[in-house]
């Protein structure tokens, strides 16, 4: 499973380079589907404090519930991804421009 998640963090960026490159309609794609990741991520991470200040159950575990969300998780793992993708992409931008 481990080499399935590293392996996933250097292809999937790699995937959305050549897409993105090859149809440029992606690039906003990748744009947009991360802009509603971020709201997403934010909103549910937001979500579950207030409930727990609210509550006053202020304990490790239960800031933990959160990971256990399929959204969150997701959203946070494209997240990622996307990360990695705009900073190979700059990357790769700036050496093909000093040339």
């Amino acid at each position: 499973m481990e080499v399935f998640l590293i392996l996933g963090r250097i292809i999937a960026p790699a995937l959305m380079i050549i897409l993105q490159r090859k149809w440029f309609k992606f690039r906003s794609i990748f744009h947009v589907a991360a802009i509603l990741s971020a709201l997403i991520f934010g909103n549910i991470a937001s979500i579950s404090i207030h409930q727990i200040i609210e509550n006053q159950t202020v304990f490790m575990t239960n800031i933990h519930a959160l990971f256990l969300n399929p959204l969150f998780l997701l959203a946070g793992a494209y997240l990622g991804v996307y990360l990695l993708y705009t900073l190979a992409l700059h990357t790769l931008n700036d050496i093909s421009h000093s040339n």
